[in-house]
């Protein structure tokens, strides 16, 4: 075996072993408020938020998974907060596909947590964004009270939620929202605001204050049933729809609803029939290096992604540390804009650094954007980013303005944009490859990405260089011991915040996945996006 097939087989365990480590922790996640939560739930005759889906979506179909790790170590001081106590998926019901939440009432009763609300948030903006349907899938206690001022008062809080259910019914977004466990106190507006509610008897019941409050408010006693049950809001109040008699019932009653829903004009992005790459996207895992420090050729990666002989490169001889490729993604039509890792000659024969934005490189993405954007065409973003160029020479060649044009033109580009963070995704070369702040319809990491303003070692030594000249204006010194501790303290910190998970906990990104998953992602979030409209693209100021 010579050293390169060593190196490849090096890279592919490393791969694997960090896709292992990421099944094991969702398997765990899986199990919301753990096994003996999920058994009282079904001894109450109640499926999980998990069972409720699959039991929704149209059977043999895959859907994609919003925010699993939301929430990831967080919140531990209360026992923890898995998925953020609430699933969210794009899947497929009746054939359409929609956005479907699910409260899961294993995790504090349903509670809601800070990371809760930023999570519903989050599959409120895509059904905006998108124009798909949304379907709630309710079984919550409300607010998570010990955290309530982290949730309730502010713009993107608890409240946004209610505004954003008003900005959908006036958008025409069908919402439907099945009542299937408790519902309770402003919780209750979520439903109500729905185009269509459903309620489960029995275990089904909505109110603004429950039979504990009502009783120290106004003295009255009265038990849940009378109070909000199916039978009071189907029969007197009228505020749900349809009653229904299990979770299985309610289910198929939403399947039936969203069948008889319209088709609404697509976007019309191009797409042909599929095919698959012309190398095994599973060889993702092998050209992917462990050691991240190397150098790859990216080239090989795109080859493992796009169909079989799509590949059309943009100035491929120019601007060479990012690759801008019109390709084709189970068949849809798509921009890539790549960081090329390879270590390469410019125009005049210098050497640059691969993962490095050089004003050519800016340049060259800028152009390509803005082409992508006059031919509706959907671009995707590979980060594997170190930043931009800096120095003397880089700045007197003006890096700053060239970045900029570049940061414009993301941030004024009308067509959805997808990223994926496969590497690193560091400092300004983050926004200028589509980072979160810039609005892509999708963001996911691979296991390896790793985001932040600069990588773990650069920081520690900068932040260590920093203390070492304070302490020495002061007159102190520091041995040679407490240095390297306290280097190795920040780069063991920084390593953690920068990390694939810490990201996906905060919901910086939407998932981690598999390298092979990344033609599904894309394919996935085209077919999502296809169901709204692209505005006329103007690139604002691009200074020449």
């Amino acid at each position: 075996m010579n050293k390169k097939e060593i190196e490849l087989n090096k890279n592919e365990d490393a791969m694997k072993l960090a896709i292992s480590q990421m099944e094991r922790r969702l398997e765990k996640i899986h199990l919301g408020g753990g096994q003996s939560r999920i058994d009282k739930h079904h001894a109450k005759g109640k499926m999980t938020a998990r069972e409720r889906i699959d039991a929704l979506v149209d059977p043999d179909s895959r859907y994609f998974e919003i925010g699993a790790f939301a929430g990831y170590e967080m919140y531990e001081e209360y026992g923890g907060c898995p998925s953020a106590g609430v699933v969210i998926v794009i899947g497929w019901v009746s054939g359409k596909q929609c956005i479907i939440v699910a409260n899961d009432a294993t995790v504090k009763a349903g509670a809601w947590f800070p990371i809760t609300g930023k999570k519903n948030l989050r599959a409120q903006e895509i059904a905006m964004e998108n124009k798909l349907p949304i379907i709630y899938l309710v079984d919550s206690a409300g607010v998570f009270l010990p955290l309530q001022d982290q949730i309730f008062p502010d713009k993107e809080h608890f409240g946004r939620i209610f505004r954003n259910n008003a900005r959908m019914s006036s958008m025409g977004i069908t919402q439907i929202s099945a009542i299937m466990g408790s519902c309770v106190a402003g919780g209750a507006y979520l439903p109500i605001m729905s185009d269509e509610a459903l309620i489960v008897d029995k275990t089904g019941s909505i109110f603004l204050a429950g039979p504990a409050l009502v009783k120290a408010a106004i003295g009255e006693v009265v038990d849940k049933e009378t109070l909000g049950g199916a039978e009071t809001h189907c029969e007197i109040s009228g505020v749900t729809d349809y009653n229904l008699p299990d979770d299985a019932s309610c289910l198929k009653k939403i399947r039936d609803l969203v069948s008889q829903i319209g088709d609404y004009e697509k976007a019309g992005f191009n797409r042909i029939e599929s095919k698959d790459p012309v190398f095994p996207t599973a060889e993702l895992n092998r050209f992917f290096p462990e050691d991240r420090t190397k150098p790859y050729d990216t080239h090989l990666i795109l080859e493992r992604l796009v169909d079989k002989d799509s590949l059309n490169y943009y100035k491929e001889d120019y601007g060479k540390t990012i690759l801008c490729a019109y390709a084709r993604i189970d068949g849809w039509s798509v921009g890539i804009v790549a960081n090329n890792r390879l270590v390469v000659k410019n125009k005049k024969g210098e050497m640059q650094f691969g993962g490095v934005i050089y004003s050519d490189s800016a340049d060259k993405a800028t152009r390509f954007i803005m082409n992508c954007n006059q031919k509706k065409i959907p671009l995707v973003f590979l980060h594997d980013v170190s930043g931009f160029m800096v120095g003397t020479k880089s700045e007197h060649g003006g890096i700053i303005k060239d970045g900029a044009k570049m940061v414009n033109a993301v941030s004024n580009s009308t067509v959805p944009k997808f990223s994926v963070v496969m590497g690193n995704s560091y400092g300004a070369g983050n926004y200028a490859m589509c980072g979160k702040a810039y609005d892509p319809r999708l963001i996911v990491g691979w296991p390896s990405a790793k985001i932040a303003v600069m990588g773990g070692t650069q920081a520690a030594k900068v932040l260590t260089q920093i203390q070492m000249a304070s302490r020495k204006s002061k007159g102190e010194e520091m041995d040679p011991e407490k240095e390297k501790a306290y280097f190795e303290k920040i780069q063991e910190r920084y390593s953690k915040q920068t990390s694939a998970y810490y990201a996906a906990s905060n919901l910086w990104i939407d998932a981690i996945i598999k390298p092979e998953d990344t033609r599904f992602f894309v394919s996935q979030g085209i077919e999502m996006a296809n169901h709204g409209t692209v505005e006329k693209f103007n690139p604002g100021v691009l200074q020449t």
